[in-house]
C-alpha cells in the first residue's frame, strides 16, 4: 500500500474516530430530538463526512480490500478516546483485542499487494 494512502487512511480514521466520541458527548443525557441539535453533534457528524470524502479519495487509488482494512483503526481509536476522554472501562481482554487488531493492520498494510 502506498504511503500516502496510508497517511491518508489514518486521518480519515482519527477524524471519524473524533467524530464518534463527539456524537456521544453530543447524545449523552439527551433525551428530546431537537437537543440532539447541539455543537458536539454537529461538529461530529461534519468530521464524519471529512473522514468519508477523505476514504473516497483514496479509494479512487487503491483496492477496496486494503481500505477497508483501516475500519479497524477506528475500533482502536474509538476505545482509547472512550477510555481517556469519556472515562469508560477498558479490560485486559480488549487491550488483546486491540493487540491483534493493530497487528492485523499491520499485517494488511504491509503485506498486501
Amino acid at each position: 500500500m502506498q504511503r500516502q494512502a496510508i497517511l491518508l487512511l489514518t486521518l480519515s480514521t482519527f477524524t471519524a474516530a473524533s467524530g464518534q466520541l463527539l456524537l456521544k458527548a453530543g447524545a449523552q443525557g439527551r433525551e428530546d430530538l431537537i437537543s440532539f441539535f447541539n455543537p458536539f453533534v454537529i461538529a461530529g457528524l461534519f468530521l464524519y463526512v471529512v473522514s468519508t470524502l477523505v476514504w473516497i479519495y483514496v479509494l479512487s487509488f487503491e483496492k477496496l480490500t486494503n481500505v477497508y482494512a483501516f475500519t479497524a483503526l477506528t475500533f482502536v481509536l474509538v476505545y482509547l478516546g472512550a477510555v481517556m476522554l469519556l472515562g469508560e472501562k477498558i479490560s485486559l481482554t480488549t487491550v488483546a483485542g486491540i493487540v491483534a487488531i493493530l497487528f492485523g493492520l499491520y499485517l494488511i498494510s504491509q503485506y498486501s499487494s
